[in-house]
Order: C-alpha cells, then sequence, then structure tokens
C-alpha cells in the first residue's frame, strides 16, 4: 500500500464508487460531504489523476477510477478478511454484533429471547440493533458494513446474502381503517381490495415486496401504491382510509393504532422473516448467534397467530 494512503481514505473512495453522491457517501460513512471532498481530493493527489468526474448534477467514475475500483475492491475485502480472521482467533466470540432491520417488528417474538440466550452464552459479546427505516434498501446497511446481520422479511435470494434461521412465521392479515367496510368480514380474499390503493416502499428488495403485497391485482391490474416515509406516516394514512395495508398481525401488536383494524387475508402463504448475513462474513459472532437462534427456536413451542 502506498505510504500516505490510509484505509479511511480507501473506504471513502470505495464508498463514493458505489454511490457516485458525496451527500449518500457522508450519510454511509458518518462524515461531512466537505470530508469526503478532501478525502477524494487527497487521493487523486497522491495516486496522480483523477478517479471521479464532478459537475454539479452528477457524479462519475472516471477510466482510472474504474480501474481502480475493478483492482482495489477485491483486495479491500481480503484485507479486511484477514484482520477479522485474526481478531476473531485472539477474542473469540466478543464485541458487539450489530442486527439492522426496516422497523423493529420485524424481530418477531423471539428475537430478543435469542439475543439474551446469545450475551447469556457468550458474555464478552453484546447486540445492539439498529432500525433503518422506509427510506433505504436497508441491504444497502449490510454491504456497507454499518450492520453484521439482518432480521428480514422473505424471500431474499441475492447470492452474496446468506439466509440463516426463520425467526418468524406468521399467517397474513389486512390492516385497515375501522371505518372501512372490509374491516366487518371475517377474512378477506386479494380480490376483495384491489380497488384501494396499497403500500410500497420502492427502495426495497423487489421480490420482498412482490411476496409482501403482489404486484397485480387478481384482475391483473396494477395496484395503485402510496409511498409512506415512516410507519407512523403509513399508519396514519391507513386510518384516514386512503390506503390499506397487508402485513402479520404482529405489526399491529407492535405499532398499534387506535382507528387501525386487521382482517386475516385467505390465500396467501405466510410472512416468513429470517437471519441474513454477507457471505463474505466470517465472524465467529455471526455464527455463533445464528447458532443461538436455532437453539432457542427448537425448544420453542409454535406460537398461535391469530389477529
Amino acid at each position: 500500500m502506498h505510504p500516505d494512503i490510509e484505509l479511511r481514505e480507501i473506504r471513502v473512495f470505495l464508498t463514493l464508487a458505489v454511490e457516485l453522491h458525496f451527500g449518500r457517501t457522508a450519510q454511509i460513512l458518518g462524515v461531512t460531504p466537505s470530508y469526503v471532498s478532501q478525502t477524494v481530493r487527497k487521493l487523486e493527489s497522491r495516486l496522480g489523476g483523477r478517479l471521479f468526474d464532478r459537475t454539479s448534477r452528477r457524479v462519475s467514475l472516471t477510466p482510472l477510477g474504474e480501474q481502480l475500483i475493478a483492482r482495489l475492491e477485491p483486495a479491500h475485502q481480503r484485507l479486511l478478511d484477514v484482520l477479522d480472521e485474526t481478531r476473531q482467533a485472539a477474542v473469540g466470540v466478543a464485541g458487539t454484533l450489530r442486527i439492522a432491520m426496516y422497523t423493529e417488528s420485524l424481530g418477531g417474538r423471539h428475537l430478543l429471547s435469542i439475543i439474551r440466550a446469545f450475551e447469556d452464552r457468550y458474555t464478552a459479546a453484546h447486540v445492539t440493533l439498529m432500525i433503518t427505516g422506509l427510506n433505504r434498501n436497508y441491504l444497502d446497511i449490510l454491504r456497507h458494513g454499518q450492520a453484521d446481520m439482518l432480521a428480514t422479511r422473505l424471500p431474499l435470494s441475492d447470492p452474496d446474502i446468506i439466509v440463516g434461521p426463520v425467526i418468524s412465521s406468521e399467517e397474513r392479515v389486512l390492516l385497515v381503517a375501522r371505518h372501512d367496510p372490509l374491516a366487518q368480514r371475517e377474512s378477506v380474499t386479494l380480490a376483495d381490495f384491489e380497488d384501494h390503493a396499497v403500500s410500497d416502499a420502492p427502495t426495497f428488495p423487489r421480490e420482498m415486496m412482490d411476496a409482501l403485497i403482489p404486484p397485480v391485482t387478481p384482475s391483473g391490474r396494477p395496484y395503485r401504491r402510496i409511498v409512506n416515509r415512516n410507519i407512523e406516516e403509513m399508519l396514519l394514512s391507513i386510518a384516514a382510509g386512503r390506503h390499506v395495508h397487508p402485513t402479520v398481525p404482529y405489526f399491529l401488536e407492535h405499532h398499534g393504532h387506535p382507528d387501525v383494524t386487521s382482517v386475516p387475508i385467505d390465500g396467501l402463504p405466510p410472512s416468513q422473516t429470517a437471519l441474513a448475513w454477507l457471505t463474505s462474513n466470517r465472524s465467529a459472532a455471526v455464527q455463533a448467534f445464528a447458532r443461538t437462534a436455532a437453539d432457542v427456536l427448537s425448544r420453542t413451542e409454535p406460537v398461535s397467530h391469530q389477529p
């Protein structure tokens, strides 16, 4: 490595090369946009050429930047792997394990029991939970190294991610306003709410969203979609009768709104939540947490998920 170049500068370059946006890069790395800009200029000066073309409207890699990321990214990952494996060999299962999810209800009824069992079993380890919200693809949190594991709804078939133990499996319900006629039904089908608008999260993995909310109605028409910035906004919109939301019973138990109720949906398979992590992550803590989750869940009686 060039003696004047530090790992944090390489991380700035690699992140900006993916995001192509100074503001998002700064947010991901927890720094200011000016720090990102200064770091890139310093790196370009040390390497002797421009890595990015920058205008007021867009950022793009130069041919030199394309060449650098193609060669640097795998070398950087190998270096991180070596450092992590060395740390794991020295300390074993220890330190902070970061688990992310886009809303806290994704953890289901057993996640806290799994965390307690893990921390009891590995006393030098500690778990922190991160809520990523609705405005960002939560897989990026994992890929950018901001979290070690995810609790995510399935399906998830990205080849760079391992899907581990299923920690929750629930029947499907429809969230509706209490004044909506559907709220008086014992159950509904997809056809019953095809004239209603439904929620959408454009930043989320499409295969997961399509499993949660089918892309088209039974008659073949696309559902009308309403995008909400957060869970609270979504619940207010449902309560006002602007749209409905297919989900699971635990969501409403956790987030509850006095003017929103749920009705079972017939004809949809249960929705499952699982732990997931990068295939390149060889962390002993990640493997230990997955094993602990499987152990706890094997001793847990199935829960009746009635709304």
